[in-house]
């Protein structure tokens, strides 16, 4: 064996433009097979590093009849189901926060989570120095868990952190125990600090909780024997005893739907994931019959060799077994190659996914993809390499003998085999250029839509207020007044106002409504509108046109009449053919009937949540009368954006110098990292159409001009008989096209059955747009015919006499 690898090393070697050319090609397959499986390993495969994560289900909400989908439990609900359910070994709920972290520098927000005290336990996570929470601490007292990058990065990994005390919300947290660093699928970004302390929440009072106010992740874990349908086959009882006994509440309707925690964490992303590995699985096709249809010339080149051997006493078997250990040493030394390729393309994915794509920082390829790359390097050189190596090695013995120097021209199997494998890369390259021609274009128009709101020029910030400092409404609508005084004074600023959530960014609330004239539903039946409460000059900020009716002002306060403004699309839904202003209209659960809200203006549309989607329904409530223990600033500057957050931090110095400002950003930044999973499936699957492209040309050059080195002595006598330069031409493009023209007819056929795996990906773009499939079959066809004229006119450029004497 060890012989035979020397004497492949050797052979390889004497053709080495040849040997990089094949490299090169199943590099690119191999390399780009690598990137998407290690993708698809770190967020399906791998799983989460949770104890048996596949036993582990998040229970959500739903109420189908009103279209409402993966709903948060509330704390009276998750009390029922945790006390009530036979299914699980135990129930645990966690909601995410923030906190300001003082007393070791300047202060900072960092990001976590109120969980239950079982909840790392009940996840088998388990501290690296320290223990979880005992269940004896669960709202009584203030201890914490903090993360390993917390320990390093805050604490200087201090061995002695166990016992110590951070100051968090101006509250004063033992820590005692440090995670290891937690999965961003399950608990988003840069979740550091975790309390025990998840029924405490500052921004509902105790009525509206008890009404079935919903805000909290339940998860559970199932019992040995349990599967996921059977525990689901339990929660209709669990349902029917909580509607019992809460009624009221406005989560008493909503069914529970079990989702595995896997399942979970990546959401929606499979069916993206799944045309990417079958866009690079084609890639990897086009480059092994490009290389094998190098193989099959080199091979048949060698038809002396292998009557030399056959006729010295070596079989068939030894000479394919050669001539296929060449074809794996050239994978082999490929998937090397395509391995570094891999390292590059998946350190920049995540900077091309943003947020909306749960990737890890730092990804690495871990042992099942090298194991994954090192097999598919070996499987690919065995299938590219048996069978031109076995077409070759049927060589007649005296014949392969009888020649000398003269230029072998192959079987016409042979022939039929590289034709084949012309039109196979046509097809596979005719389906990924249209998929991707369709994806860009779905982009554009995404990118395009008109979003109702300005994002130029618009700086976001983030700020919590600790419930220490500021315990209720009146002290937190006095805070955001203070700030937006102190900005509307500062130089640069045109317009600046705050907001519960900023447009985009992926954080909402909904709030149960209801016409108060008429018949009004019961509350548990009533649908949830988008909600948002904003200050006086949000809809200046963003240039949101004001159609109706006024502005939020200052006499819209706490203990004011409260007050509504609509959107354009929600006003007609709600009041069609009728003026909406004076009207009122109920929300939440206050009361048992929510209080109600008078229509003062409406707005023009946004799409605040999607771009994709317009809002089916929008409120907007005015701040002071809606406040939460967490906002955003949005200033509009004539500077640039990112010069804003100078000024809001010297507006917030001379209020609160303990305040830090979260996650500052531009808002056209966050518009834009909201099309990170389009933008990541359009750019890799747009590299990929380019490189199937890139490689059927090349090979479909390399097939005509082989056929026309072979037919030299043929085109030599046809030209010594007459024939013009436009005849030798035709000829070799005819030859050159005509299985070209068999693989578009089969691209076609093939985009047009298979269009629908990607419907769900394109926006206002129809899987079977006729103008790109149509443009992408001509640029295919001109690319193959400009990569057959160029061989064509080295073949009109022959010499009758010397093609005539070389024979």
């Amino acid at each position: 064996m060890l012989n035979d690898i020397r004497f492949a090393l050797r052979q390889l070697l004497k053709s080495p433009a040849l040997t990089l050319i094949a490299v090169l090609t199943l590099a690119l397959g191999i390399g780009a097979n690598t990137a998407v499986f290690s993708l698809i390993h770190d967020l399906f495969l791998r799983g989460l590093p949770f104890r048996e994560p596949e036993n582990v289900a998040h229970v959500y909400g739903e109420a189908k009849e009103r279209d409402l989908h993966q709903l948060p439990f509330s704390i009276p609900k998750f009390w029922h189901y945790r006390d009530g359910q036979n299914v699980f070994t135990a129930v645990a709920a966690d909601w995410g926060n923030g906190y300001i972290l003082t007393g070791s520098g300047e202060p900072v927000q960092v990001l976590g989570a109120n969980v239950t005290a079982n909840y790392f336990d009940l996840l088998g996570v388990h501290p690296i120095l320290g223990r979880n929470f005992l269940q004896q601490e669960e709202m009584k007292d203030n201890v914490a868990l903090v993360t390993e990058s917390f320990w390093r990065k805050r604490l200087g990994s201090d061995p002695g952190v166990i016992g110590r005390s951070i100051a968090l919300n101006d509250v004063a947290h033992t820590i005692v125990g440090v995670l290891p660093n937690l999965p961003i699928s399950w608990f988003g970004r840069d979740s550091e600090v975790f309390i025990a302390t998840p029924f405490d929440n500052p921004n509902a009072t105790k009525e509206r909780i008890m009404r079935g106010y919903s805000f909290m992740r339940c998860i559970g874990r199932l019992k040995p024997g349990v599967t996921m349908q059977q525990a689901q086959a339990a929660m209709p009882a669990l349902e029917q005893s909580y509607r019992e006994q809460h009624g009221e509440a406005a989560d008493s309707t909503w069914t529970s739907v079990l989702v595995g925690a896997n399942e979970d964490a990546t959401g929606d992303l499979r069916p993206a994931f799944v045309t990417l590995l079958v866009a690079v699985g084609a890639v990897l096709l086009i480059a092994c019959s490009n290389v094998a249809n190098l193989l099959l010339v080199r091979f048949t080149g060698r038809r002396r060799e292998i009557a030399m051997r056959m006729a010295l006493g070596g079989d068939r078997r030894s000479v394919v077994r050669l001539f296929v250990l060449e074809s794996t040493t050239v994978s082999v030394v490929a998937g090397i190659i395509g391995l570094l390729l891999a390292l590059w393309v998946i350190e920049i994915v995540p900077k091309i996914a943003g947020d909306n794509v749960p990737l890890e920082g730092g990804i690495t390829l871990h042992l099942p993809v090298l194991l994954f790359t090192l097999g598919l390097s070996l499987v690919t050189g065995l299938i590219m390499g048996v069978y031109p190596a076995w077409l070759s090695s049927r060589a007649d013995l005296v014949e392969g003998l009888k020649e000398s120097g003269r230029s072998v021209s192959g079987s016409r199997g042979q022939h039929r085999f590289r034709r084949g494998l012309v039109s196979a890369q046509v097809a596979l390259s005719m389906i990924l250029l249209a998929a991707a021609a369709m994806l860009v274009s779905s982009f554009i128009r995404l990118s395009n839509q008109a979003t109702g709101f300005r994002s130029d020029h618009v700086w976001a910030g983030a700020i919590g207020l600790p419930a220490a400092r500021y315990p209720d409404s009146s002290a937190r609508g006095n805070f955001v007044q203070h700030l937006l005084d102190a900005l509307k004074a500062a130089p640069g600023v045109e317009n600046v106002a705050t907001t519960e959530a900023v447009p985009m960014s992926g954080n909402y609330s909904q709030t149960p409504y209801a016409r108060v004239d008429g018949n009004p539903l019961p509350v548990v039946q009533r649908p949830l509108g988008l909600t948002r409460s904003v200050s006086p000059g949000y809809f200046r900020v963003l240039n949101i046109p004001l159609l109706a009716g006024r502005d939020f002002n200052e006499h819209d306060k706490s203990d004011s009449l409260l007050v509504v403004i609509l959107s354009n699309s929600t006003a007609k839904k709600l009041f069609p053919n009728q003026d909406p202003l004076g009207r009122q209209i109920f929300f939440g659960v206050d009361n048992g009937t929510g209080l109600p809200a008078e229509v003062i203006g409406v707005v023009g549309d946004v799409r605040s949540r999607q771009l994709a989607k317009p809002n089916d329904v929008e409120f907007y409530r005015p701040w002071p009368q809606r406040t939460f223990s967490f906002f955003n600033v949005l200033v509009r500057t004539s500077m640039k954006p990112d010069a804003a957050q100078a000024i809001v931090r010297s507006a917030l110095d001379k209020i609160d110098k303990q305040m830090p400002i979260l996650q500052p950003n531009t808002l056209d930044a966050i518009v834009m990292q909201s099309l990170g999973q389009q933008r990541l499936t359009m750019g890799l699957l747009g590299a990929f159409a380019g490189v199937a492209l890139l490689l059927a040309i090349v090979g479909i050059y390399g097939a005509v001009a082989y056929t026309v080195e072979q037919r030299t002595t043929e085109i030599g006598v046809r030209m010594a008989l007459g024939a013009q330069v436009t005849d030798v031409l035709r000829l070799v493009v005819k030859q050159g096209m005509n299985p070209v023209l068999l693989g578009l007819v089969i691209g076609l056929a093939a985009t047009l059955g298979a269009g629908h795996l990607i419907a769900a990906q394109l926006y206002q773009i129809s899987p079977h747009n006729p103008l790109l499939i149509a443009v992408t079959a001509a640029a295919l066809a001109i690319s193959a015919l400009l990569a057959c004229l160029i061989p064509a006119r080295r073949a009109t450029s022959v010499d009758p006499i010397v093609a005539l004497r070389a024979e």
